[in-house]
């Protein structure tokens, strides 16, 4: 298993040479409830740690484990856990087919991604543009895009500078839904946004 959504905070205090290492590791509950561990490592001495807030404390022979709390993490890493930069949040808009036209749907989507860079005090914004297979990449490549350009003029539109959205255009090489060659599929029509 990895430690994969679940935060690992390591709060190492060194001090000098002849000092035993101090500090602690605690395994947070992943936000979706999967199953996360993270093993600790001191010298030749190891420990897993796979439950939410199962600890471990560095010391001079090895890691001791012990069990944590969310206000035991709260006191000891609140500082830390309160400068963590927001995850990313990524949003899926659809065209009409062959134009750079949005469906009725992502129309009202464009508002949630207003407020998740509204959220944020120095946003940054990826815009993907994909298309169908059907028609060449001659024409595929270029309309991806013109659509994410869309979505990037409707962001600075809104008020966002121009210089923190990078748009960019993948044609039908990365396809949702794979599909033969000249299929109509709506839900490959599409611009990815990411909100950072």
């Amino acid at each position: 298993m990895t430690v994969r959504l679940a935060v690992v905070f390591l709060v190492a205090l060194l001090g000098a040479c002849a000092t035993p290492p101090q500090g602690s590791v605690v395994l947070l509950p992943d936000p979706a409830g999967k199953p996360a561990q993270v093993t600790v490592t001191q010298g030749t001495q190891q420990l897993v740690l796979d439950q939410p807030y199962a600890g471990a404390r560095l010391s001079g022979d090895g890691p001791k484990a012990y069990a944590s709390s969310a206000q035991e993490v709260q006191a000891q890493f609140g500082a830390a856990l309160a400068a963590r930069p927001l995850p990313p949040a990524q949003f899926t808009l659809y065209f009409v087919e062959g134009k750079d036209e949005f469906t009725a749907e992502s129309k009202r989507i464009i508002d949630d991604v207003f407020g998740e860079i509204a959220r944020r005090p120095v946003p940054d914004v990826q815009v993907i543009g994909h298309t169908d297979t059907v028609g060449s990449d001659a024409v595929n490549d270029p309309l991806s895009r013109q659509r994410a350009e869309v979505v990037r003029s409707a962001l600075v539109a809104r008020g966002m500078s121009a210089e923190r959205i990078v748009a960019t255009g993948r044609g039908k090489r990365e396809l949702a839904v794979p599909t033969a060659d000249g299929v109509a599929e709506p839900r490959n029509r599409r611009v990815e946004i990411l909100v950072r």
